[in-house]
C-alpha cells in the first residue's frame, strides 16, 4: 500500500506538471527524493506514466489529430502538420541518444535539476518579454518547416532534467512568432512522439527493473492518476494562455529553486 500511494502521489504531480512549463521530471525527482520513491523502478515508473498524460492530449485534441489523419496526403494540412511535428522531434531525439548515458550519469540530481529550474524560469522570462507576440501565428497549420526545426532545436535544451520539455518548446515557438496558445498546441502535438519514444525507449532497456505486482499495479495506477489530473490540467491551462502571460510561471520556477538550493544547502534534502 505505501507504494500505491507513492505511485498516486508521483501520479498526481505528473498530471500537473507534465504540459505546465515548470518541468515534470524536475519535480518528480525532487518528490521521489522526498517521499523516498528511488531507484530502477522509480526512474522506470516516471517515464512511463508520462504516456498517462499524453493520452489526456490525445482525448482532448481527437477530433483535430483524427481530421489530420483523414487529411495526410502530400498537399494536405495534415501532412503538413505531421511532417512539422517529425521534424521538430528528430532533433532532441538524435541528441538524446548520442548523450543520454552521460545526462543520466551527470544531470539527474536534485542540485542540477534545481539550477535548470532557476535558469529556465530567469530565461522564460527574457524571452517571454523580448518575442512574445499577441498576434502571432495563432495556428499550428500555419508554421513553416524553418520554424518547425528551428522549435525541435530549442527542445533539446529539455534534455537537462529541470528544464522542462514544455517550456523549450513554448520558448523556441515564441520566438519563431507564435502566440502563446499555438506555442503550447504545438507542445502537445510535439509532446506525442516525443514522450512514446522515451517511454518506449526506457521499457526496451529497463522493463526488468519491474519485479513483483504490486509494481504492475502501482504502475497502472501512476498511469490513470497522471492521465485524469493532465486532463483537467491541459484544459485550464489553454483557457490561462488567452488571458494571462506565462511569468507566473517562471517566477514560481525561481521562487521554488531557490527554497530547494537553501534546503540542498542546509542538508534537508540530498544535493
Amino acid at each position: 500500500m505505501v507504494l500505491i500511494l507513492k505511485a498516486i502521489i508521483i501520479g498526481i504531480v505528473e498530471g500537473i506538471t507534465e504540459f505546465l512549463p515548470i518541468s515534470s521530471t524536475g519535480h518528480m525527482i525532487i518528490v521521489g527524493n522526498l517521499i523516498n520513491f528511488t531507484g530502477d523502478f522509480a526512474n522506470l515508473f516516471e517515464v512511463v506514466i508520462q504516456l498517462g498524460a499524453i493520452l489526456a492530449v490525445v482525448f482532448l485534441f481527437w477530433d483535430k489529430i483524427w481530421n489530420s489523419l483523414k487529411n495526410l496526403m502530400p498537399g494536405k494540412w495534415g501532412f503538413r502538420l505531421w511532417l512539422n511535428i517529425i521534424v521538430a522531434f528528430l532533433p532532441s531525439a538524435v541528441v538524446g541518444l548520442i548523450t543520454k548515458k552521460y545526462i543520466d550519469k551527470y544531470l539527474f540530481s536534485t542540485i542540477t535539476v534545481v539550477l535548470a529550474l532557476i535558469f529556465g524560469g530567469f530565461l522564460m522570462i527574457f524571452i517571454e518579454n523580448k518575442y512574445r507576440r499577441r498576434k502571432g501565428i495563432n495556428d499550428i497549420d500555419n508554421i513553416n518547416i524553418r520554424q518547425a526545426f528551428f522549435i525541435g532545436c530549442f527542445q533539446c535544451l529539455a534534455l537537462w532534467p529541470g528544464m522542462s520539455r514544455s517550456a523549450s518548446t513554448i520558448m523556441g515557438a515564441w520566438i519563431s512568432g507564435l502566440s502563446s496558445v499555438a506555442a503550447a498546441e504545438f507542445s502537445f502535438f510535439l509532446a506525442i512522439p516525443t514522450m512514446v519514444a522515451a517511454s518506449a525507449l526506457t521499457l526496451i532497456k529497463g522493463g526488468m527493473a519491474i519485479k513483483t505486482t504490486t509494481e504492475v499495479i502501482a504502475l497502472g495506477v501512476g498511469f490513470l492518476v497522471s492521465f485524469i489530473v493532465a486532463y483537467f490540467v491541459v484544459e485550464k491551462f489553454i483557457g490561462f494562455l488567452k488571458k494571462k502571460p506565462m511569468r507566473v510561471f517562471a517566477i514560481y520556477r525561481i521562487f521554488i529553486g531557490i527554497i530547494l538550493l537553501a534546503l540542498v544547502f542546509f542538508n534537508v534534502i540530498h544535493a
